[in-house]
Parts: structure tokens; C-alpha cells; sequence
């Protein structure tokens, strides 16, 4: 997703192994959680963003889901999903048993069809209808039985049902053509939500969950800063929040693991997939220059960035698929080095007959993709000017004008954040390329789209797939749409006596509440 799949199951017709597990409640009170995120939506068929998703995943519950540092999808209200028809093309999912909703209303194969079919019939623009396209319809044989038949091969599926967009809705709680809007959700995961407002929701332990979490605190309490780091940052030092997650600036981070005399927080560092992109509008007259895209790549100095803008707290990036999921390769540095070059930016611009400088504006938001994201901006303008060869300044406007103006094509460069889905190469490409892509870049390859991409749908065994992502990255770093900058490393701050943290940050984005307990 846009700060906002592969079938990892067991060969056709053998089903995943059911995870086995109940919901224990330990002694730990109820946890408060800040974040400088907000959460956009309570209703899983419009919510496409990471404080929504925090929400669903937590509250709702999916067929299949991640484990704790995993990203192969195992069974959760299913006990085993498989594909029964060896293409990829009629995925199986058979209920666990006795599943109920936080209100008691009971969970079937009803519901399940009825969320999917929901979510695709209202298609809000701002929700993850697009993450089923390839649904061509559901059958529920029986109250246990689910049957997804998709109009194409899509590997992915099991990892798609396994997101946040997978969350199960009680179709008695939910219109079938309208969002609620009431505030209130209605599911079965690990907790109800019992309040939700603009300062905080407020969740409690669902005592009809059946699911292979471990619950292991009272409740959680998750307030909302709306971008506000240094408040943020105050409510952990004065003690109002036990963890804070998503929002403090790099430069927090490290003051605070360099205050060694303050005993009472710790950073918590986990793994991430969360990347970040300059974007190239393709039809701009001076972006949409192959020979200036390629001096810019030359000329981007990301160690520089990552040290001096986020103190270490990401890693360059030199691919569209970060590290750590399968297909990653290296295809920017293969192409254009691990250093700076002016030289070979200076000869790009002149072979293409470019002799005075380049004149840019590089367009940024702030808070959407980060809250040093101007700074980073600022900071990759000076290493253009530095090299002599382009005057390029920065400016930066509120989130809903930035969207509109990329949508009217009025941006020739501009970032773009993006936090993934589901743990797996296709999610860092299919949604960029293409008629429509979430880029809005307005960049085609039918190479890619038309042949590279399917084929990797196809593949049930992912690693099969690399390759065929290698080739899709080499044409990118060609071509260069975008160009890679970093991949985040994913933090949490929290007080002394909070524990489980480190199991709410890995790739696959789910902040498990439960794995948190406080003495």
C-alpha cells in the first residue's frame, strides 16, 4: 500500500497444516500504543493505509495469516487452504470449527463470500478492491467450504487472502453495497473495538476468538498523534504511552538510543519491507528524458542520505524489491554503481546533446511518507546542484493536493512510499506498472505487464519466480520509471517493563497487538 501473494501452501491438493493454539490471556493490563498515524477507516473495504490495516489486523480475521517473522501465510480461521487444480486458478479453504464473531453471531462460509463480494462490489477508490481483480467469483458448497475460482493463474492469492484486505465481516453488521461509517467493526479476530474517535480507539480482548493467537496483555489503548513526533515523543518520556510506533523522526530514534543514561525506554529495531521511490512522470518534457534519469541515477549518493537524513535508521536501496524477499537483486548498482558519478552523469547528458544544466522541481509531501521526507527531498536537490549539472529546487504541498496533481500530471519528479501489502516480489511490481498503476507515472511495458508478470503469477513455488523478477528489475533499472532510494528498518520505542515488541516488526507489516505484555 502507498504509505500503501505467493502460494506458499503445500503442493495441489495437500492442505497447510493447522497451526494449533488458543487464546490465552495473561496478567499484563492493557497497553496504550501512540503512532503518529491516523486511522483512515474502521471498515476493511475502503481502509488501504497502515494505521487502517494495524486496525484490521487486530480486529478481524482472515482465512490465512502471517506468523511472526514469517512470509508464507498459515492457516487462521481456515484450518487448510489449498489449490485443487494444479494452475494456480481454484484456491480451497475449509473453516475451523466453532468461529464466531465478537457480538456471538456465528462465522461461515456466508460471511466469507460476502466480504469478498462486498468489498469488490463497492470498490472504493481508496480501498483494496484492486487486490482482487483476478476474482472471477466465490462458491460456498457448504457452512465450512469456501472455493475461490480466479479468472487467471495467481499464485499469490493465499498471501493476498492473508492481508488486511482478506478481513472477514459479519454480513449481518455490514450493507453489501455501503461502507459503515458509524465508527464501530464487527469481527473475529483477538480484540473488539470499543471506542474509536479522533484521539485514540480503545480495544479489548474478544473472548469468541478462535485463531492460533496468543493473547497476552488485557487490551491496548492506541492513541493518535496526527504527525505530531514531538508530542509523540514527549507522551513516551513522560510516561503516557507504552510504545511508540510508527512516527518518530530518525533523529529521535537516535537521540534517544544515545541517552544512555536514560534507563527507563529502549529502541526496538526489527526487519522491514517498507521502501521508498523518486517517481519520473514519463510524459514530462524534461523527466520523461531517459539521458536526464539516468545522470540523476548517477549522481544519487544514498549512503549520504541514509546517514546524514535518517541516521542509519534505513538502508540504500537498489532495486524496486527491497532485501529480504525473494527475487531481490541489486539491478540499480549493477547499472549505475554503489558511488556518485559526475562524470558518467556528464557524459549521459552530453551523448543526448544536454549541455547547461537541467532545471527540476522535485515535488514532496510532508508526514505521508515520512516525517523527514522534505529533508530528504532537500538533501537529494543539494547533491544534484553540487555536481554542477542540474538546478533543481523542492517544493512540498499538502497530501490531498500532491495526489491530484500527480493524477493531472503536473509533477515531473516526486516520491512515493511504499509499505507492502503482502510479503512478496509481486507486490513491489505488479502494482507499479501498467495502465492505472498506483504511480501514476504513466509508464507502460508491455514486456513486463503482458508477459513477465503473468508468468510470475503462475509459478506456485515462488522461488521459481526469481528469475523472471530479476529480468523485470533489469528492464526497470533501464528504463528507470523510478529510481530506488531506501528501505526502511522498522522501529518501535518502548518503556522499560513492555515486552514482545520485537514480534510486531518483520516484513509482512502486521503489528500484532497480542504479542505485547507490560509488567
Amino acid at each position: 500500500m502507498l504509505n500503501q501473494w505467493p502460494a506458499r501452501l503445500a503442493p495441489a491438493g495437500l492442505a497447510l497444516a493447522l497451526l494449533t493454539g488458543c487464546t490465552a490471556l495473561g496478567e499484563s493490563p492493557r497497553v496504550v500504543v501512540g503512532m503518529s498515524d491516523g486511522v483512515l477507516a474502521t471498515d476493511p473495504a475502503s481502509g488501504y493505509d497502515p494505521g487502517s490495516w494495524l486496525l484490521f489486523n487486530n480486529v478481524f480475521q482472515s482465512l490465512l495469516s502471517f506468523p511472526a517473522g514469517g512470509t508464507e501465510p498459515e492457516p487462521d480461521a481456515a484450518e487448510a487452504c489449498y489449490f485443487t487444480d494444479g494452475h494456480a486458478k481454484v484456491l480451497k479453504c475449509v473453516l475451523r470449527d466453532g468461529l464466531r464473531f465478537s457480538n456471538g453471531d456465528p462465522l461461515t462460509a456466508q460471511d466469507v463470500k460476502f466480504s469478498f463480494d462486498r468489498t469488490l462490489r463497492i470498490d472504493d477508490a481508496a480501498g483494496p478492491a484492486v487486490m482482487f481483480s483476478a476474482l472471477e467469483r466465490i462458491d460456498t458448497p457448504d457452512d465450512k467450504t469456501v472455493v475461490f475460482r480466479l479468472k487467471v493463474p495467481d499464485a499469490t492469492f493465499p498471501s493476498k487472502i492473508a492481508s488486511g484486505a482478506g478481513s472477514i465481516v459479519d454480513h449481518r453488521q455490514y450493507h453489501k453495497d455501503e461502507l459503515r461509517t458509524d465508527g464501530q467493526a464487527v469481527g473475529s479476530g483477538p480484540y473488539k473495538l470499543d471506542s474509536f474517535s479522533r484521539k485514540e480507539a480503545v480495544f479489548s480482548v474478544n473472548e469468541q476468538y478462535k485463531g492460533t493467537a496468543r493473547v497476552q496483555n488485557t487490551g491496548v489503548r492506541l492513541r493518535f498523534f496526527h504527525g505530531d513526533q514531538d508530542a509523540l515523543q514527549q507522551a513516551l518520556l513522560d510516561d503516557q504511552v507504552d510504545v511508540a510506533y510508527r512516527g518518530l523522526t530518525a533523529q529521535d530514534i537516535s537521540d534517544i538510543d544515545l541517552q544512555s543514561g536514560r534507563k527507563d525506554v529502549d529502541v526496538v529495531e526489527g526487519s522491514s519491507a517498507e521502501v521508498q521511490h523518486l517517481v519520473f512522470n514519463m510524459r514530462d518534457p524534461v523527466a520523461g528524458n531517459l539521458a536526464v534519469r539516468k545522470a540523476i541515477a548517477h549522481v544519487l549518493d544514498r549512503d549520504a542520505l541514509v546517514k546524514e537524513v535518517y541516521r542509519d535508521t534505513a538502508i540504500p536501496l537498489y532495486s524496486i524489491v527491497p532485501a529480504g524477499i525473494d527475487g531481490h537483486t541489486t539491478a540499480f548498482f549493477d547499472a549505475y554503481g554503489g558511488r556518485p558519478s559526475v562524470a558518467r552523469a556528464a557524459a549521459v547528458l552530453r551523448a543526448d546533446g544536454i549541455t547547461d544544466k537541467v532545471k527540476l522541481t522535485l515535488w514532496s509531501t510532508p508526514i505521508r511518507y515520512g516525517p523527514a521526507t522534505d529533508q530528504e527531498m532537500e538533501a537529494i536537490a543539494a547533491q544534484l546542484n553540487d555536481s554542477g549539472l542540474f538546478d533543481a529546487t523542492v517544493k512540498s504541498v499538502p497530501y490531498e493536493r500532491y495526489e491530484r496533481d500527480i493524477a493531472e500530471g503536473k509533477y515531473g519528479v516526486y516520491i512515493k512510499g511504499w509499505v507492502p501489502d503482502y510479503p512478496d516480489a509481486d507486490n513491489f511490481t505488479a502494482p507499479f506498472f501498467g495502465k492505472g498503476n498506483v504511480l501514476g507515472n504513466h509508464y507502460e511495458n508491455s514486456t513486463i505487464t503482458g508477459k513477465l508478470l503473468p508468468s510470475t503469477a503462475a509459478e506456485s513455488h515462488r522461488t521459481d519466480a526469481d528469475a523472471t523478477f530479476g529480468e523485470i528489475q533489469d528492464i526497470v533499472a533501464r528504463q528507470i520509471p523510478v529510481l530506488p532510494v531506501w528501505q526502511a528498518k522498522q522501529y518501535a520505542v518502548v518503556r522499560d517493563g513492555v515486552h514482545g515488541v520485537d514480534y510486531c516488526l518483520d516484513p509482512s507489516t502486521v503489528f500484532r497487538f497480542w504479542e505485547i505484555s507490560k509488567d
